[in-house]
């Protein structure tokens, strides 16, 4: 049986009276090289040909997202001529007065719901019903009206952002989604109440169980709280509001930028 020294190659007899741990040719000690083989650190990449991990990988990947998201909201393509821009100015300062007219009303008033909005948002409303019925979930079928009015917007939000890459009009969409939630206060408030003229006529005390609200705070056990959660919605809904009339007035200012 022979033994190779793995530096020189040198094969000799294992059965060798000389010292097994040297080789007698260079003068290589097994044991250390043996050592030095089990304990090598692990091999550092050269100059110019780095390989990312994954964690710079993802890394990488959110900093894409995040340039893409900026670029989706903020982008500010320039308006064909001054007519355009000067007309987006007008909507934009009525919008704006219309919106800070919505966030001064009070909701317990119930002046919101007297409002063309209102006429818009119940529409929505009450298709809210009709498809959140098709689950067959009698708590989904009181919420869907409340839900059907707040997705509407942010599908139009969503569509003039993503599809027309127009930030200025997905800003109006986010404006209604605000609106659309201070639309929603008086109704909760009023879910122990009853007092308010439902749809068709007759208030919720007339009609036993027609309450959406009273019957979804009473599925959770909260109904104790409807004024909180009003006051919830309308202030998230002002919120949103005035977010969107910041959103709407910067990208307004750059295009009025580029146009100058």
């Amino acid at each position: 049986m022979y033994q190779t020294c793995p530096k020189c190659q040198y094969e000799r007899q294992a059965s060798d009276t000389a010292d097994s741990d040297i080789c007698p040719a260079c003068g290589l000690i097994f044991s250390k090289w043996l050592k030095q083989q089990f304990n090598q650190p692990a091999e550092q990449p050269r100059a110019g040909n780095f390989q990312p991990t994954s964690g710079d990988i993802d890394e990488s990947r959110i900093g894409a997202t995040v340039v893409e998201l900026k670029r989706l909201l903020f982008q500010t393509e320039a308006p064909g001529n001054s007519l355009v821009l000067y007309a987006r100015a007008l909507l934009f300062l009525g919008f704006t007065i219309w919106g800070i007219y919505f966030i001064t009303l009070d909701f317990e008033t119930n002046a919101i719901g007297q409002s063309f909005m209102h006429v818009i948002n119940l529409v929505f409303h009450e298709a809210g019903h009709v498809i959140f019925r098709l689950l067959g979930n009698s708590f989904l079928i009181f919420l869907g009206g409340t839900l059907g009015q707040l997705i509407m917007p942010l599908v139009v939000m969503i569509a003039l952002l993503w599809t027309n890459r127009d930030p200025f009009g997905a800003s109006f969409g986010l404006w209604w989604l605000g609106q659309s939630f201070m639309d929603c206060a008086p109704y909760i408030n009023d879910a122990r109440a009853l007092e308010l003229t439902l749809l068709g006529g007759g208030t919720g005390m007339d009609k036993p169980g027609m309450h959406d609200w009273n019957n979804i705070l009473l599925d959770l056990g909260m109904l104790k709280y409807d004024h909180t959660i009003a006051t919830w919605f309308d202030t998230v809904g002002s919120i949103i509001v005035l977010l969107a009339i910041v959103w709407g007035g910067y990208i307004l200012l750059q295009q009025y930028r580029q146009m100058a």
